[in-house]
């Protein structure tokens, strides 16, 4: 066992629900947010878990046997999210959701700024203009996903995707997923992406479909 220095991490809450962005989006997931970020993103919908010490520890023994229990409900995979969650040492959560949930995929969402560790069958990077991602996080992800408001994120975006052909992938990794991601509420990035999309053919679309459909 490799479980690395965590055996509880901060919690913001667990929940079996639909994936509601990425090409996985629409599929029946249970999330495990974990708190804590520095990122620092001024348009987040999650602010709420920034603070550490604002949520509770959780033993990963006891996310695991949960994630199993929504497996056994219906999930199709497990996502790890926050925050950002390679704040924290992933190793022993990952482990533990590999004993408990076996056969369970295990997903991450992350900006790409710490080392990864833990072990995932799916990587969404999420990368900031303000803060860019590691070389380590372009290499692995399976999907680089760039939130839209103006020009300058699409040209972010197009930096990134480059940046991820030429990170060193093993050669039997495909390319990453290329996704366009709006910024909820914003016109101006919905047309950018939108048009953006159209015109370049490796890039699709996600939207926030949960917040359309008013679930979690």
């Amino acid at each position: 066992m490799t479980a690395g220095s965590d055996l509880a991490l901060p919690v913001v809450e667990t929940f079996h629900s639909l994936q509601g962005e990425g090409l996985h989006a629409g599929r029946s997931a249970f999330f495990i947010r974990l708190a804590g970020c520095s990122v620092g993103c001024p348009w987040c919908d999650t602010k709420s878990s920034w603070p550490v010490d604002a949520h509770p520890t959780v033993a990963v023994t006891t996310l695991a046997e949960q994630a199993r229990q929504a497996q056994g409900a219906g999930a199709a995979f497990t996502v790890i999210t926050g925050g950002e969650p390679l704040h924290h040492n992933l190793d022993a959560l990952c482990y533990a959701l590999g004993v408990a949930a076996a056969g369970l995929p295990i997903h991450l969402e992350t900006s790409g700024v710490d080392p990864l560790s833990g072990r995932f069958d799916w990587i969404t990077l999420s990368p900031k203009r303000h803060r860019p991602p590691r070389r380590q996080a372009l290499a692995a992800c399976q999907e680089l996903k760039v939130v839209v408001s103006d020009q300058h994120d699409l040209a972010f975006a197009e930096a990134m995707a480059s940046a991820a052909d030429q990170a060193g992938r093993p050669a039997s990794s495909a390319p990453p997923i290329l996704s366009l991601q709006p910024l909820w509420d914003s016109v101006a990035g919905q047309e950018l992406a939108i048009a953006h999309v159209r015109q370049n053919p490796r890039w699709r679309l996600s939207l926030q479909s949960h917040k359309w459909l008013g679930v979690r």
